[in-house]
C-alpha cells in the first residue's frame, strides 16, 4: 500500500493459488488467508468468515453461496480471469459485494488465437505437420483444403473479444456478422437476431460469448447443422456453450466441416473422438496464455482490490 496509510492490512480470503507474482503482491499488501490450505473449509469459514473483507479468486475456482454467506463482511471479490461463471454473482450482489474480473487485457491474445484456430482448421496446418513428420509427403500429398480470406465469419457474442476478432477478420477481407441479444451501437457489422440463421450464412462461426447457465448448449445440433458440412466452428469462450455430444456426432457424420477448440465441457477431459479426427484442432485452454496478458491480469486483479479499499469502487466491475 502507499506510504502514510495505516499499517493494519485488510483481510483477504484467497480461494486458491493464482500465480506466483499475484500471490506475492497480495501477500505483501494484504493479510491473506489461503482457503485451499484449510483441511475443513466449512468449519474454518464458520469460525473465521466474519473477519474477511475481500476475496481473491482464480477463474478456475468456484465461489458459491456456501462461501459467500459465510463471509458477511466481504464487500469485494477480485477475479483473476475474464469468465466469472464459477462465482455466484447473484448472491454476491444480493449481499452487497462488488465483483470484478480482468477484461480487455486478454482480448487481443484471445482474438489472435481464434484467428489462428480458424486458419489451422481451414488450411490443415496441424494435420499437415503430423503428415510431414510421419513421412507422408514422400509418398503423396494432402487433399485440397479451403481458403480463409474473403469468407463469411459469424460471431456468437460481440463484446471486447468478439470485436477484436472482427477487426482481425477484416484484415482477411472477411464479411462479419454477429449474434447478440441486442445490436451493438455503432458497430459497422450486421447484427443477426437468429443464431441459426447466422450459422447458415457463415463459413466460420466463432463462439465468443460468456459461459454460464444462460448460454449452456446455445450451440446445439440445429446450429451445427446450419453451419453445415463445409462450416468450421471455433470456440475460444467456454466449453459449456457448445453441446459437445452433438458436436462429436456432427463431425463424425460429416454434417460439420471442422472445429478449432480451445475449451471443452469437462476440462481437462477431452472426448477421444475429437482427438482422433483430423478436422479438429484441440488446444488446452491457452487463449489467454501469453506472458504479456498474464502480467496484465496479475496487475489488474490486485489493482481492483486496491481501488476498492482506497475509493470504494473496483476498476472493472462485472
Amino acid at each position: 500500500m502507499t506510504p502514510g496509510e495505516p499499517t493494519m492490512k485488510h483481510r483477504i480470503l484467497q480461494i486458491g493459488p493464482i500465480t506466483a507474482p499475484a500471490d506475492e503482491r497480495l501477500a505483501r499488501d494484504y493479510d491473506v488467508t489461503p482457503l485451499w490450505k484449510q483441511s475443513d473449509r466449512a468449519a474454518f469459514l464458520a469460525e473465521h468468515g466474519p473477519a474477511f473483507e475481500g476475496i481473491a479468486i482464480h477463474v478456475r475456482d468456484a465461489c458459491g453461496a456456501d462461501i459467500l454467506n459465510a463471509v458477511p463482511n466481504v464487500r469485494v471479490i477480485a477475479n483473476f480471469g475474464v469468465g466469472y461463471d464459477k462465482i455466484d454473482v447473484e448472491t454476491a450482489r444480493r449481499l452487497g459485494m462488488q465483483v470484478s474480473n480482468t477484461p480487455r487485457v486478454l482480448d487481443g491474445c484471445v482474438a489472435d488465437l481464434a484467428m489462428g484456430l480458424a486458419i489451422d482448421v481451414a488450411r490443415g496446418i496441424s494435420v499437415t505437420t503430423r503428415f510431414v513428420r510421419a513421412g507422408g509427403w514422400k509418398t503423396g500429398q494432402r487433399p485440397l483444403m479451403t481458403r480463409v480470406h474473403g469468407k463469411n465469419m459469424g460471431l456468437l457474442g460481440f463484446g471486447g473479444i468478439g470485436q477484436a476478432v472482427a477487426r482481425r477478420a477484416a484484415g482477411f477481407d472477411m464479411v462479419v456478422r454477429y449474434h447478440t441479444r441486442r445490436p451493438v451501437a455503432g458497430s459497422p457489422h450486421e447484427h443477426e437476431p437468429s443464431l441459426v440463421e447466422l450459422a447458415r450464412w457463415a463459413d466460420f462461426l466463432v463462439v465468443a460469448c460468456p459461459g454460464g447457465p444462460a448460454t449452456r448448449h446455445l450451440v446445439d445440433a440445429e446450429v451445427l447443422d446450419a453451419l453445415g458440412p463445409r462450416g468450421i466452428l471455433v470456440n475460444i469462450a467456454r466449453g459449456s456453450v457448445v453441446d459437445e455430444a452433438a458436436l462429436v456426432r456432427a463431425l463424425q457424420e460429416g454434417r460439420l466441416g471442422g472445429a478449432g477448440l480451445d475449451v471443452f465441457e469437462n476440462e481437462p477431459d477431452v472426448p477421444q473422438p475429437l482427438l482422433d479426427m483430423d478436422q479438429v484442432v484441440a488446444l488446452s485452454h491457452i487463449a489467454g496464455f501469453t506472458r504479456e496478458s498474464r502480467a496484465d491480469m496479475e496487475r489488474l486483479v490486485c489493482d481492483n482490490l486496491d481501488a476498492y479499499f482506497r475509493g470504494g469502487q473496483v476498476l472493472t466491475p462485472v
